[in-house]
């Protein structure tokens, strides 16, 4: 494991656009689904097996693919099929708006540190950018770390994010969000070994769970003239 590229690509600090959404939280509040710290585990672990094991199949796919190699670089049609994939098993155009802007901001801030070809591959895949699980498993292969590397690093950031938007929307105390999260780290292990295994079967057989619940919040969410997060 390359432990550091590893913690940078992961970091909050990096500028890659997901401190601005809180992955569905925003909408879960509002309805009054998430109002504490346990209910935040419940949301955080409904994410995390649902989207949170897609996301870091597919990451961790994106990693095996940028290793296939074509005359001028790792094969573009392989980051294009699962691009495709992802974009069929995200059923909410909000979220795949989200999605895209995610990996466009994302391969940018990569860019900067980790240059390299399957970034550029990644990025071919469509105009608007590739969706962030592909756009994270190409920065994990520019910097060089593992598909389990990637997983795992998916799989936190799909219950991270929105646990860090909970103490703006919920005013809820800091210790008790890492509370959750310190809970929740043998599930995110789970998750990412099950993803890496996905990750060798076919591309066209990778997870495909869904959270019909957090797909109906996105599109109400979209619609909303004030909202603190964009997603």
């Amino acid at each position: 494991m390359n432990l550091t590229s590893l913690l940078m690509l992961t970091d909050s600090r990096l500028p890659a656009g997901t401190h601005a959404h809180s992955g569905g939280l925003e909408a879960a509040v509002a309805a009054g689904r998430v109002g504490d710290a346990a209910d935040l585990y419940s949301f955080l672990l409904g994410r995390l097996t649902t989207a949170g094991l897609t996301g870091a199949a597919f990451a961790a796919a994106a990693l095996e693919a940028a290793v296939v190699e074509t005359v001028g670089g790792p094969d573009e049609a392989l980051f294009a099929e699962l691009d495709a994939e992802y974009e069929a098993r995200t059923p909410s155009p909000a979220q795949r708006r989200a999605s895209r802007k995610l990996g466009r901001q994302l391969l940018r801030a990569v860019r900067a540190g980790w240059p390299g070809p399957a970034l550029v591959a990644a990025a071919a895949v469509h105009p608007e950018g590739p969706h962030q699980p592909i756009a994270f498993g190409a920065a994990g292969a520019a910097a060089g770390l593992s598909a389990y590397d990637v997983a795992v690093g998916s799989a936190l950031g799909s219950v991270s994010g929105p646990a860090n938007a909970a103490t703006r929307l919920l005013g809820i105390d800091p210790d008790a969000v890492t509370a959750v999260l310190a809970a929740l780290e043998p599930v995110i292990q789970d998750i990412a070994d099950s993803a890496v295994k996905a990750a060798l079967g076919p591309i066209s057989e990778l997870p495909s769970f869904s959270a019909p619940r957090l797909d109906i919040s996105a599109e109400h969410h979209s619609t909303w003239e004030v909202r603190l997060f964009a997603s």
